[in-house]
């Protein structure tokens, strides 16, 4: 197994459709500019209220890459 080097940032997902849905739409949006994504932790959760009661979740990630060589 060969050693890696991951490098970190952070970025928060939303959805109305809940939590799982802000996960995906956060990994999908992340994968078109980051390349080698290859983890992700869930650092927050909120919601937000919005007029009407509709909700938005909001989902903060922490997601690692492997840097390229």
């Amino acid at each position: 197994m060969a050693d890696h080097v991951y490098k970190l940032t952070e970025i928060v997902g939303t959805s109305h459709e809940g939590q799982d849905a802000a996960i995906k739409v956060a990994l999908e949006r992340a994968g078109k500019s980051i390349r080698n994504i290859r983890w992700f932790e869930v650092t927050g959760q909120r919601g937000f209220v919005e007029k009407g009661g509709a909700i938005m979740h909001q989902v903060t990630l922490k997601i690692g890459f492997t840097l390229e060589e």
